[in-house]
């Protein structure tokens, strides 16, 4: 008997694989900046993740450096490496 739903995000690296491809899909703005909350609200909301998770996950893509997150928080950028898993 079960008691508790699988989480789809348990692993980090699925968790990292959703945010990136909610970024590449999202519009960057000036300069390849991308909102962090156009990240955020699709994986919180219409993919069922958690805060925890989301941080999580944006965390395993800057370490793996996929991403650059700018000091304030407010943004981010694919590097070179983030963008060539796209090409």
């Amino acid at each position: 008997m079960k008691y508790v739903a699988p989480r789809p995000f348990a692993d980090p690296a699925v968790a990292t694989r959703k945010l990136l491809e909610i970024a590449n899909a999202t519009e960057a703005l000036q300069g390849g900046r991308i909102h962090i909350e156009k990240i955020n609200g699709p994986f919180l909301f219409k993919e069922g993740g958690t805060p925890e998770v989301c941080s999580a996950g944006l965390d395993h893509a800057i370490a793996k450096g996929w991403l650059w997150k700018h000091e304030s928080g407010t943004y981010v950028k694919f590097t070179q490496a983030g963008a060539d898993l796209f090409a």
